[in-house]
């Protein structure tokens, strides 16, 4: 039988770093809602941008991870690490409220299978600040589509 990893301990300057990529989606859902009427919607796109690029990044972790693993890696990471990117190309293409709205729910998906798969990598303790950082930006995305 194989030990699952100890977990490895989220340093203060990762947790700082984490919490600091929730403040563009605070600040885009509440540019959405309170800007001047004539940049609600210039928000609202930035706003689907960044959480684009926060969900191609969820993807890419898993590539990270198992390219440490063993030299024949399995292809589940691999596959599950393009998913996102993909998902999240495609909510750029939706209308705005339909592509913010797509986006929450992956982020959602991302945090269920990474609540799944970071045990296996040691990285258990990383876990509610994911749970965190998914609820803020969630919550970001829906409220911007609430205003496009």
């Amino acid at each position: 039988m194989i030990a699952a990893p100890t977990s490895l301990p989220l340093p203060r300057w990762a947790a700082r770093l984490g919490y600091a990529g929730a403040l563009p989606f605070i600040a885009l859902a509440v540019a959405a809602w309170w800007a001047p009427a004539a940049y609600r919607s210039q928000a609202a796109l930035a706003l689907l941008a960044y959480g684009a690029t926060i969900a191609s990044f969820m993807g890419a972790i898993h590539w990270g991870l198992a390219m440490r693993g063993p030299l024949t890696p399995q292809p589940g990471p691999f596959v599950w690490g393009v998913f996102p990117s993909l998902v999240a190309w495609v909510a750029l293409l939706l209308p705005l409220a339909q592509g913010l709205v797509t986006l929450a729910l992956l982020l959602g998906i991302c945090l269920a299978v990474d609540r799944r798969s970071y045990p296996a990598y040691g990285l258990t303790d990383w876990l509610p600040m994911r749970l965190h950082l998914t609820l803020i930006a969630a919550l970001s995305l829906l409220a911007g589509s609430l205003v496009s």
